[in-house]
């Protein structure tokens, strides 16, 4: 066992004598060390059940033969950190969790791995640092939020408070039902309630085979989730007695049926950078082309939100991520999974309960997957459009661009009523570098959806997006503007054309014009200039690579 250095032989008499004085026993000591990273924070509605939920899985471990040890892993609620600076940090701590998991499982020779996670960018930072090290893991993601209600209207996080702001701005909504909003919206522990970046990884993580079957979308307060937690804890030990590490799990062709069901599912624009991202600690080519290409083939058979109304305890009810496997099978590459059985096995098993929710290959809601990979003069490194959460009317668009150095400004100017129609309104120095920390944009999208301009306004960045933006909303735009991207050249007028169809985004600009901008136009330096925020502005690289910080590959 990994965990025999730190306590095995005469030489080891200290640091057992530091681990008896945990309280552990003598039979303790003979057994795998598992450690459970706990990302329990009373921040984060997401992560609030987690107590509960590490008791579980501290029994399996128990009852499986292990040793469980608890150690934490910081969090940050995308929702909160949203349209401020705070905002910064999200993609950041990314990495600070790929670190800490790294070394607290290095440093303490742990034998195996439970990842108790569930929001944003908590779930892929915890899988790239199992990855990095590369041990028995399983992750168990703490669920879904359940719907709000307004009488008998149902509720969401993103639609019901970020865009009910331009709602109440436009007079659409009063005082007292902006209240009522804001107080239901959220209405019990767990990750916000569609298929927003938590839910979405939550159910990539599922695909891959790394969580069990159910894990991704048995919603938070189900007893379900506290005995999946438990078959949790008795699997790692079994992993490891059998030495199944991660990477012998998350492969390529577990990056591509993940791809896969994303495209299925039209889930967050995120996914693309972390999926990169985890594919990068496992040593595994993978581009933006592969994400077109599968999503080419792939016809989306999910709306829940933001696209459609679902949410995802219909998505539960209906069979959950094995249903949604079971209606992708024909294009499945099977992969074996910490359950035990393949995930064609799982997929075969599987109930599809509600065909409503989960339509057939046959009869989509998007002939397409739901993520679009564009490229032109604006991005020569590519950007990414949620396509099915796209207006089929503004999939094609061509309009003048209205151009702001920062969220900040674009969000004034929106509430302000200066956005007109037939605008492209451009954030730029948002980028991973540029900003830094790459922010989502929930609350510009938001507004300008809000407000009724979706269809009549579009939007890029060099930012990214929240699992909940719907629209013609395009992110990620590569090079960025603090790498010298065309978007920081841009000025207000120009004309901006989208055609998503087509894979193309560009300016329609001279290279004579452009070059002469690029000599009479400067190119602003990053904006924070000290702490961590600098210290990653100068180690990330681009979003077309995951925005994972320059390093030696092993």
């Amino acid at each position: 066992m990994r965990s025999d250095k730190t306590k095995k032989g005469l030489e080891r008499m200290p640091n057992r004598a530091l681990l008896y004085g945990t309280g552990i026993s003598f039979s303790h000591m003979r057994r795998p060390f598992i450690g459970i990273a706990s990302s329990f924070t009373d921040l984060i509605p997401g992560h609030i059940n987690m107590r509960e939920l590490e008791r579980f899985i501290e029994r399996g471990i128990e009852a499986g033969g292990g040793t469980p040890f608890i150690f934490g892993v910081p969090g940050i609620c995308d929702g909160i950190a949203m349209g401020h600076s705070g905002m910064k940090y999200s993609l950041p701590s990314r990495e600070l969790i790929a670190d800490i998991i790294e070394t607290v499982a290095e440093a303490h020779s742990l034998d195996g791995l439970v990842l108790l996670t569930n929001c944003d960018k908590i779930n892929p930072g915890m899988l790239m640092g199992a990855l990095r090290i590369n041990i028995p893991t399983i992750v168990v993601t703490a669920g879904p939020m359940l719907s709000g209600h307004f009488g008998k209207k149902r509720l969401s996080l993103v639609r019901d408070t970020f865009e009910a702001v331009g709602r109440f701005k436009k007079g659409e909504i009063n005082e007292k039902e902006r209240q009522i909003l804001e107080m239901e919206a959220c209405p019990s522990p767990g990750a916000c309630q569609g298929l927003y970046t938590a839910n979405t990884t939550a159910c990539l993580i599922e695909t891959m085979g790394i969580s069990l079957p159910l894990c991704a979308t048995t919603p938070a307060v189900l007893s379900r989730k506290k005995r999946i937690a438990y078959e949790s804890g008795k699997i790692i030990v079994e992993l490891v007695k059998k030495n199944i590490k991660i990477r012998d799990i998350v492969n390529k062709n577990a990056l591509e049926n993940a791809i896969r069901v994303d495209m299925a599912l039209g889930g967050s624009t995120n996914t693309v950078l972390h999926l990169m991202a985890i594919a990068y600690e496992a040593n595994i080519d993978l581009t933006l082309k592969d994400f077109d290409r599968i999503s080419k083939t792939t016809p989306c058979i999910a709306r829940l939100r933001p696209a459609g109304d679902y949410f995802m305890e219909d998505l539960d009810y209906a069979g959950g991520i094995p249903a949604v496997l079971k209606k992708l099978l024909s294009k499945l590459k099977d992969n074996s999974t910490v359950s035990g059985k393949t995930i064609k096995e799982i997929a075969k098993s599987a109930t599809i309960f509600d065909e409503d929710v989960i339509k057939s290959l046959d009869e989509p809601y998007y002939p397409e997957g739901g993520i679009a990979i564009l490229w032109g003069n604006l991005a020569e490194d590519g950007c990414v459009v949620k396509q099915s959460a796209v207006d089929k009317d503004m999939l094609k668009f061509e309009g003048e661009a209205k151009v702001f150095n920062s969220e900040e400004e674009a969000m004034k100017a929106i509430l302000g009523g200066k956005i007109k129609k037939k605008s492209v309104v451009v954030i730029r120095y948002e980028g991973p570098s540029g900003g830094p920390g790459m922010r989502e944009m929930l609350s510009p999208t938001s507004a300008i959806v809000g407000m009724g301009l979706q269809k009549s306004v579009a939007l890029i960045t060099d930012g990214r997006f929240s699992g909940g933006t719907r629209g013609p909303c395009i992110g990620h735009i590569s090079p960025e503007a603090s790498a010298g991207g065309l978007i920081a050249y841009l000025r207000d007028k120009d004309r901006i054309l989208i055609d998503i169809p087509k894979r193309k985004i560009a300016v329609r600009l001279t290279k004579g014009e452009i070059d002469k901008r690029k000599r009479e136009m400067k190119v602003l330096t990053p904006k924070v200039k000290s702490g961590y925020l600098y210290r990653y502005s100068q180690l990330v690289r681009s979003a077309s690579t995951g925005a994972v910080f320059y390093k030696q590959k092993a």
